[in-house]
Order: structure tokens, then C-alpha cells, then sequence
């Protein structure tokens, strides 16, 4: 079978692998849960399927995710997920009709010539960015409709693969002549000093500089974070919202490893995972600490301690839906308007462990102005003690310019990152 024109995945060798990339995607469509963790169940449930197979799969499912309202204009608002799968491997991977020969039985094949040959009108904003209605009004209240568009059209691209080199143990440009050695294309980030964007997505889990510890996945606009955050050497610095722990690793690199660091985390598996990935990472400064919630009597330690606190707070993560498209279709305003209460509680505790003098930094990778700017303004409107610092003074002090002024806002559509928001504050040194 002859490979496909402009697909970004390789052609099945087989119907068969179609019928179960449609399984996946029904599930998907569920929305039930998160289509990372429906496809990672459904690779484990299947595991004779191979690393290209598996590519295909994934990248079909999320292709159909991101235009998904699109599809439904094709197809027809209550098609099925085989018909949405038809009609992203149709319009969206601009399949021949041979290429649907043992696929597509004769009806099925005269539906497709059918939705090949569909002129769609225009359409309102919403359905021309592949966005719910809501979330495009409130994407319009802050920007213009071109604006919109352009950022719209970013998020339905899938991400680029992104690596963190570990500075303990490696530099840049010996790893990105390893990775070019090894026949991959690798170049460097334009903003991250320690950043190497990956042209394709190979599996690395196996690769020798993965396994020693010299770089890990994480996304520019992540590691710009770190750089906000700035830790110093022997200082005491507490992730208040660990999570995976990509953020911490850069942290307690950027610190060389001394001092202490705290990653506090609601979740222990997720802090059990991070004890593994620090010990690769080779830190020995880094103390995880479970906490039932922002209010555990156990932060009481840190109160007024920490010279550095990041948080990085639980939100909508409306600005990954290149990797993460379910999102906007699984997020909801009454979810958003809950966020935002949780964000400010979390905040308001956070800032108590801080010292006179020291450096918060909030932080989402959200495009709302309610978890964004809302958060950090009625924060500052209650707390006279904080006052704002220059994102883009910090970070061009380090060599690092995304020109987004005292706030930072990282955009796919501009800088070719995830979507983040960052606001840098410090607490009033006692007199």
C-alpha cells in the first residue's frame, strides 16, 4: 500500500490497524478521561503493537481531537467515531481514494467521495478555530478575532518535541552533536539556554543520554520557569506543585544540587516517580513532602523560610492543546470559575512560605485572564507586603528575551511554546 499524501503518520499496513485506531478514538470520545490516559491504557492492552503503529494511532486520535468540530461540519454532527476517523484520513491526512481500498466497504466509499467533495460556508469564529463557543467568547475578550485565529490555528499543530538538558551532568552542544551523531535532527531552542527541540518524536526512553540522566523531556516554555524562579546556590526553594516533577529537576539543577528543595505534592505516586527520575537526574538536594492540601499543618516548617517559591498551579491547561486537544472539549466555565478559587487558595499559601526579600513566581499553562492575571491581582489587591517584578528583566539578564513585558505570556502562535502565564513577585524586606 502506497504511502499517503501530506499525512504527518505513517500509512497502516493493514485495515486492521485502522479498526484500532477507531477503538481508541471511540474511547477518546468519551471523554471520560484524558485521551493520554486512554491511549496509554489502550497501548498496554495491546502491546504487539509496535512503535510505528503506535505513532499512527496516537497522532490520528489527537488529529481528530483537534478538529474535531470541523469533522463534525463534514460529517455530519452525529457521526460516528469510524466516520470522523474516515473523515480525518480523507480531509485532514488528504488520503487518496486507493488508500481506503480493504478499509472502506462500497457505501462506505461513496460517503467518502462525498465528504472529499463537501465546500463547508465560512462559519462563526468559534467553528472556523476549531474552539467551543465559550472558550472562544472569552479568548475575545482579551484578544482580537484575528488574534484568535492565529492562536487557534498554533494549538491544532501538534507540539514539537522538546528536551531539558541537565546541566549537572552534561552541556548543550555535547548533546546535540550526540543526538545529530545518532542521525537525529536536533537544534536549539531559540529561548532556553538549555533547551534542544527534536524535529521528529523518536522514542528516547531507551537512548544512553536519557538513561544517564543528561536530558529530559519537558517544553520550552516550561523550562523558561526555572530561569523566572532563578535559585541560587545553597538556597532553601520549594516547588509548591510538584506534579511530575520536570519543573523541580530543572530547579534543583539550576541550583547545582545544593541547598534544599522541597516538591510538594497531594498525589504520593507522583512523588514516587520523582524520586526515581532525581536519582537519574543525579540531585541530592531535593526532599520530596506529601501534603493533604495548601493548608497542611506541615508547611508551618517552612512558613517565612524559603528564598524562593514557585507555583505552578493546577489549572484549566488550556495552553497545551497542542499536545493535550481533549481539553478544550472536556473543560468546562463552571470547572474554570472552581479552578480559579482553588488557584487563589493555593497562592495565598504558597506566599506565607516566603521570606522577606524573597522571590515568588505564579504560574499556569492556562490562556484565561481568570487564572491568570485575575489570580495575581486580587492577590496583590490583599497582600500590600507583595509587590510585582519584571519577568522580562529578569530573563534578559540571563540572556533570554521573549519580549513579553513584566509579565510573562509564552504563546504557540508567537513563540512556538506551550501556552504559559507567569507572574514574578517578591515579599517586603522587614525594616
Amino acid at each position: 500500500m502506497k504511502k499517503p499524501r501530506n499525512t504527518r503518520a505513517a500509512a497502516p499496513s493493514a485495515g486492521g490497524l485502522i479498526s484500532q485506531t477507531a477503538q481508541a478514538l471511540g474511547i477518546a470520545l468519551d471523554f471520560e478521561y484524558p485521551a493520554d490516559a486512554v491511549l496509554s491504557r489502550y497501548f498496554r492492552e495491546h502491546r504487539a503493537l509496535g512503535h510505528r503503529d503506535r505513532a499512527f494511532i496516537a497522532e490520528t486520535v489527537y488529529g481528530v481531537l483537534r478538529r474535531l468540530r470541523w469533522l463534525r461540519r463534514l460529517a455530519g454532527s452525529d457521526a460516528t467515531p469510524w466516520q470522523l476517523l474516515l473523515a480525518w484520513l480523507a480531509r485532514g491526512e488528504a488520503w487518496p481514494m486507493r488508500q481506503f481500498e480493504g478499509i472502506a466497504s462500497v457505501e462506505e466509499t461513496r460517503w467518502i467521495e462525498k465528504v472529499k467533495a463537501v465546500r463547508l460556508a465560512e462559519g462563526t469564529l468559534a467553528e472556523r478555530a476549531d474552539l467551543p463557543d465559550w472558550l472562544c467568547e472569552r479568548l475575545l475578550a482579551v484578544h482580537s478575532e484575528a488574534d484568535v485565529l492565529q492562536l487557534a490555528h498554533s494549538l491544532n499543530r501538534p507540539a514539537p518535541l522538546d528536551l531539558r538538558v541537565n546541566i549537572l551532568k552534561a552541556d548543550r552542544d555535547a548533546v546535540l552533536a550526540r543526538l545529530r551523531a545518532d542521525g537525529l535532527k536536533a537544534d536549539p531552542c531559540p529561548l532556553s539556554p538549555h533547551g534542544i527541540r527534536l524535529a521528529d518524536k523518536p522514542a528516547l526512553q531507551k537512548h544512553a543520554l536519557f538513561l544517564d540522566g543528561s536530558f529530559e523531556v519537558q517544553d520550552e516554555g516550561s523550562q523558561i520557569l526555572g530561569f523566572l524562579v532563578q535559585p541560587g546556590r545553597g538556597e532553601l526553594v520549594v516547588d509548591f506543585c510538584a506534579g511530575a516533577g520536570g519543573k523541580t529537576l530543572q530547579l534543583g539543577a539550576l541550583m547545582r544540587s545544593s541547598g534544599r528543595l522541597y516538591a510538594l505534592d497531594v498525589a504520593e505516586k507522583r512523588l514516587t516517580r520523582l524520586r526515581g527520575r532525581m536519582a537519574r537526574a543525579g540531585l541530592s538536594n531535593v526532599h520530596p513532602m506529601l501534603i493533604a492540601h495548601e493548608s497542611d499543618a506541615r508547611l508551618k516548617r517552612l512558613a517565612g523560610k524559603a528564598e524562593r517559591v514557585l507555583v505552578d498551579a493546577p489549572c484549566s491547561g488550556l495552553g497545551t492543546l497542542r499536545r493535550n486537544p481533549d481539553l478544550k472539549w472536556r473543560q468546562t466555565p463552571v470547572a474554570i470559575a472552581e479552578m480559579v478559587v482553588r488557584q487563589q487558595a493555593i497562592l495565598a499559601a504558597a506566599a506565607k512560605l516566603l521570606r522577606p526579600g524573597g522571590r515568588l513566581v505564579y504560574a499556569t499553562c492556562s490562556l484565561l485572564d481568570e487564572e491568570n492575571d485575575g489570580v495575581v491581582d486580587a492577590f496583590l489587591a490583599t497582600h500590600p507586603e507583595f509587590t510585582p517584578l519584571s519577568a522580562e528583566e529578569i530573563l534578559s539578564r540571563q540572556g533570554i528575551a521573549p519580549g513579553t513585558g513584566e509579565r510573562l505570556r509564552l504563546s504557540p502562535s508567537i513563540h512556538e511554546t506551550d501556552g504559559f502565564f507567569a507572574a514574578v513577585l517578591t515579599r517586603a524586606s522587614t525594616t
